[in-house]
């Protein structure tokens, strides 16, 4: 069983939690007051790799955090990771890396966390060169507003170009038993080539709708009687298996007693036999569908 993640000089608890759900996708927008017990969870469990965004809600889950952080004097008990690039706050909801922009929104993060371990842009994209855009981020590390910088969404040869230009210390990519593009276009193997820490983003939604459903449930339904054999749910078990290769995710939940099952993946101790098993389920059964609309994968994987 994997229970911590090595990320640059530090060592990190994983699972990590995804606050996006707290204001943003899941349909729901809390209060302070109301998220809470889940951070307040999050804490006790020692759950304290937390990633967040400026697109989640125009900044609005970074002050979630930040107030929470300030109220409970707990800036030295997490680690926050959050991301850029998106031009919100102007409204019109474009891909924007160019170093002002870079510099303007990690200020603002800064503003409303009070802290900030890691930046990354959402997504990279070629509005900016990359020689103008990780500069940019370099500066904010050396500055000592950030202690890593990292990517989202990026090809094996993005990483592998911007790693050169400045040392990159994460990048987050979907990966999951519904999707392992990342295993044969490059992106796994460069990562770990280059001490890069891989953080797997998990989002299912277009593979469970329409036709799809019944298409992938095929997927869940292995996945689930393996999982009926460890005594342990379906997350647990993925969640194992992500930790498993040296990843550290960040599945996402407003509800306390749904972390604290997350976290208990960690006491999921998988055999060889069984990864094996569950790796011959994903090669077999291929997932249908995109996660994103027809204009959002357009945006990723550049």
């Amino acid at each position: 069983m994997v229970k911590t993640i090595p990320f640059g000089d530090i060592i990190v608890p994983s699972p990590g939690f995804g606050a996006m759900g707290l204001t943003f996708s899941l349909g729901t927008k809390l209060s302070l007051e109301q998220a809470e017990p889940v951070l307040l969870k999050a804490i006790e469990l020692g759950c304290t790799f937390w990633d967040t965004a400026v697109v989640y809600l125009a900044g609005i889950n970074e002050k979630l955090l930040g107030d929470f952080i300030r109220k409970h004097n707990a800036r030295d008990k997490v680690y926050i990771a959050s991301k850029c690039g998106f031009n919100y706050m102007g409204g019109d909801f474009t891909v924007k890396h160019s170093p002002a922009h870079i510099r303007e929104y990690n200020e603002g993060t800064i503003e409303r966390l009070g802290l900030l371990d890691k930046t990354k842009p959402t997504i990279v994209h070629t509005d900016t060169p990359l020689e103008e855009s990780i500069p940019a981020l370099d500066e904010i590390k050396k500055a000592g507003k950030t202690r890593y910088i990292g990517l989202s969404e990026c090809t094996a040869a993005t990483l592998r170009k911007a790693n050169s230009i400045a040392k990159v210390d994460a990048v987050q990519a979907e990966y999951s038993f519904f999707e392992t593009l990342h295993e044969t276009d490059g992106l796994v193997d460069t990562a770990k080539e280059l001490g890069i820490m891989i953080s797997p983003l998990t989002i299912l939604d277009g593979r469970f709708q329409g036709e799809n459903f019944y298409k992938n449930k095929a997927i869940v339904d292995s996945i689930r009687t393996l999982a009926v054999r460890k005594g342990c749910t379906i997350s647990q078990i993925a969640l194992a298996w992500f930790a498993a290769q040296g990843m550290i995710s960040i599945p996402g939940t407003t509800k306390a007693h749904r972390l604290a099952e997350n976290w208990a993946s960690r006491d999921v101790d998988l055999t060889e036999d069984e990864v094996r098993e569950m790796r011959k389920i994903v090669n077999a059964v291929k997932p249908v569908g995109n996660r994103y609309s027809e204009l959002h994968q357009s945006m990723v994987g550049h």
